[in-house]
């Protein structure tokens, strides 16, 4: 028998080291020859990493959550032969770690000198302590004092005086049998606990719920990416916020219509939601104001404006949020927008989008549909200068001016839109001018459907 060390391999240009974020195999399992061992996750991917040989697992490298340099081994594996690692050292005996442990208890152990001053700092005299006082006499009955003695309240559960009954339907109404005062000297009566119960919870006493355990969830893999990656941006990039209301109404007339008139002539064509409009005007504004299409390179002191519109879409998955790339956006028409807006959703969220799919974007928008609240303050995907973010449509009365000229009250439909800004690259002024524009856009749909 020998064996096998697998490094883990060079998985991507420029990538010097990844981190464990799952393990398929434990020391003493068998694994055959392409099984899973691992996932490793990049900067720009999860990688699943293979066994190239078959037997049984000795050594793993560490526990998820742990970095690994490339060309580290990252399991070692029994097989039949002479393996790849005969002269390979042996693995560290727990010896080492014991004696370590040892070391650390015998510096951390305090010598009889130390215990003796600590005694005598504590005990402030050698004398003997005086013996306690008698406890006083038990006061005389309320008969006898001809005055009603005060009843002290109940301290503790098991002090107080109650026949099983009262404890048992205590028990299931959740009460805590030591915060109820008895009427009368004595035991708590079932009259108490109805007086503590109408008093209290009108008729009824619950508690608000069930305590739940204190645990400790690590930070790995892709949810410790998105902590670093919104850390910085908070850190590094002077966010200022705008938001400004649409009138959505004609908007969305303009879709259910171009939805209801999916025939037989338009099968396969996807339904169409307020992205892509919001992306194809998005589109149309942004040769106006390159300078919200760009990337800020603060160490360079360099400003890149982009011609292409490569639009990151900000998705929630099982795994946390990423930001799939739609690629040219510009390019795209409202039902090719719709087409690869749903394709990068499902890739995002089943784990099938390419590393290529989740880089590059120079502008991003972020969207929580029908949860959109009124108004957020989206946090910049760095080194993006801008995020846009539509909120929720509300319904609201509203003064309209008719084509004769007068207002009148009709019930709109209404839409914030949030953008949040570097202010090192975009000024107050050109963010508010963006935000009126894309307001003309939105409410006449005529203008974004124009060529």
């Amino acid at each position: 028998m020998g064996r096998f060390t697998f490094r883990l391999p060079d998985i991507g240009e420029g990538i010097a080291e990844a981190e464990i974020v799952a393990w398929h195999v434990k020391v003493g399992d068998k694994v055959e020859e392409d099984g899973r061992l691992a996932d490793m996750m990049t900067d720009k991917a999860t990688v699943e990493m293979e066994s190239p040989v078959s037997g049984v697992i000795v050594e793993v490298a560490g526990e998820t959550g742990d970095v690994i340099a490339i060309g580290s081994p990252l399991v070692v594996i029994e097989v039949e032969g002479a393996g790849n690692a005969v002269d390979r050292a042996p693995a560290p005996a727990p010896a080492p770690k014991a004696e370590v442990v040892e070391q650390r208890i015998a510096a951390e152990t305090p010598d009889a000198e130390d215990v003796e001053r600590v005694e005598q700092a504590v005990t402030p005299s050698s004398e003997p302590k005086p013996a306690p006082a008698p406890a006083p006499e038990p006061s005389p009955p309320p008969a006898a004092t001809g005055a009603k003695a005060p009843q002290p309240r109940a301290a503790t559960h098991s002090k107080v005086m109650a026949s099983p009954a009262v404890r048992k339907r205590a028990a299931d109404l959740g009460i805590d049998l030591s915060e109820v005062r008895p009427a009368e000297e004595g035991r708590l009566r079932h009259s108490d606990l109805d007086a503590f119960l109408s008093y209290n919870a009108s008729g009824g006493f619950q508690p608000a719920g069930r305590k739940g355990q204190d645990e400790q969830v690590r930070v790995i893999g892709l949810r410790r990416r998105i902590a670093e990656n919104m850390a910085a941006s908070k850190r590094q990039i002077p966010h200022f916020a705008y938001v400004e209301e649409f009138d959505v109404t004609a908007l969305e007339e303009t879709r259910a219509q171009l939805n209801a008139g999916r025939g037989a002539d338009m099968d396969g064509r996807p339904k169409l939601t307020m992205l892509p409009f919001l992306i194809t005007a998005i589109c149309k504004l942004l040769p106006k104001y390159p300078m919200l299409n760009a990337h800020y390179d603060d160490e360079a002191g360099v400003v890149t404006r982009y011609g292409s519109v490569h639009l990151g879409m900000a998705a929630q998955t099982p795994a946390g949020l990423m930001v799939p790339v739609i690629r040219n956006a510009q390019d795209r028409n409202l039902w090719q927008l719709a087409t690869e807006i749903g394709r990068l959703a499902q890739a995002a969220r089943d784990g099938s989008a390419k590393s290529s799919e989740l880089s590059g974007s120079t502008i991003t928008v972020t969207s929580l549909g029908p949860m959109g609240g009124v108004a957020t303050t989206p946090v910049i995907n760095r080194p993006e200068v801008a995020i846009i973010g539509p909120n929720r449509i509300v319904e609201r009365p509203m003064f309209v001016k008719g084509a004769d000229g007068v207002e009148r009250i009709e019930k709109r439909k209404i839409m914030n839109i949030s953008m949040s800004c570097d202010h090192r690259v975009v000024d107050g002024w050109d963010a508010a001018s963006f935000a009126q524009d894309l307001k003309k856009l939105i409410e006449a749909p005529a203008l974004i459907l124009a060529g």
